[in-house]
């Protein structure tokens, strides 16, 4: 039980100080949302680079059968 009630102060402290603190920066979250978006536009990037490099190296005609 002792260890109940000191983990209970250690918590109550850490989150007095946060609240404590002034500014704290910007939230994660717009941070998040900049990298999934970041990380959306590369995946779509990434596509079409390779759908572009597929239909390229499909255009190419096929060396021709020496008899």
């Amino acid at each position: 039980m002792p260890i109940l009630t000191y983990l209970h102060v250690v918590v109550a402290a850490r989150l007095a100080e946060l609240r404590r603190d002034g500014e704290r920066g910007d939230s994660p979250v717009p941070t998040a949302v900049i990298i999934m978006g970041l990380v959306f536009v590369a995946t779509v990037v990434t596509g079409l680079a390779l759908a572009r490099a597929r239909g390229w190296m499909d255009a190419i005609q096929a060396p021709a059968n020496p008899q």
